[in-house]
């Protein structure tokens, strides 16, 4: 049986002082008592995949060597660079943002095993890799798009995953009309797609439980989704410091996988 807290502090209190095991012990039952489950996350969730995140001291934003060491790493993936510079623009997409041979991990394995079920509703994922359906998960909110479909920016013709990392010109062309195709990726300087992040959104707002892991919550679509949150329990997954670590129930500073497989 949970314990009863008459006031947002005192609960925050008592949770923060648990030790290691006595928070896994609270987190299981939070997914236990939840009604409805939300997992929202970030490219921390694939990096146990062997894909880089972005913005940490491995991450993809510290690797620009070469020709792209003059660039910024946000125009390398902007539609400022997809309109002005497409050379550039493919060239850094095919040889950075290629995952379709990664596989699940462990954090994407169990959350569709939380999913089947019932104790999870969904997924909202900042991710493009598209490996939470690959892990068999059904509700999933790709609010920066996916990797796993591309499209004519004129005729709107479209093309399965491997047409622009397989084309053999730098700039892939539309059969149809020859213009460029690209990713269904939500680039720098683009809005998000609106269905998902509506769903995302709904998501959020019923939820009793929200799961963030792998993600800082810097990226403003995350973290204004973060902020919509005003149910029962908050549970932060993520090695680095995250925003909003001070309004969470339980804060767990390790291995997302780790964390999610001892539910």
């Amino acid at each position: 049986m949970r314990k009863t807290f008459y006031s947002e502090k005192e609960k925050r209190n008592y949770y923060h002082r648990l030790s290691d095991n006595q928070k896994a012990e609270a987190f299981t039952q939070m997914v236990a008592d939840a009604e409805y489950a939300v997992f929202l996350g970030g490219a921390g969730v694939s990096t146990e995949s062997g894909i880089p995140d972005f913005r940490s001291k491995n991450g993809l934003y510290r690797k620009r060597k070469g020709k792209y060491a003059g660039y910024r790493p946000e125009y390398l993936l902007s539609h400022e660079c997809l309109k002005k510079e497409p050379e550039v623009f493919f060239d850094y997409y095919r040889k950075n943002m290629d995952v379709r041979d990664a596989r699940p991990n462990q954090a994407h394995k169990t959350l569709a095993r939380l999913e089947a079920s019932g104790r999870l509703v969904g997924v909202i994922t900042q991710n493009i890799d598209g490996l939470h359906q690959k892990a068999g998960s059904k509700n999933v909110q790709e609010i920066h798009g996916t990797i796993w479909g591309n499209h004519c920016i004129s005729c709107r013709e479209k093309y399965d995953e491997n047409y622009v990392f397989d084309y053999p010109e730098t700039v892939p062309r539309c059969s149809r009309c020859g213009k460029p195709v690209r990713p269904d990726v939500v680039l720098y300087g683009e809005f998000l797609p609106r269905e998902a992040y509506e769903n995302a959104i709904r998501m959020i707002e019923k939820a009793d439980l929200l799961i963030i892991g792998g993600t800082s919550l810097e990226v403003g679509s995350a973290a204004q989704l973060a902020h919509l949150y005003h149910g029962r329990d908050l549970v932060i997954i993520n090695k680095g410091k995250t925003r909003m670590e001070g309004k969470a129930d339980l804060v767990f500073h390790e291995s997302i996988g780790k964390v999610l497989s001892r539910l």
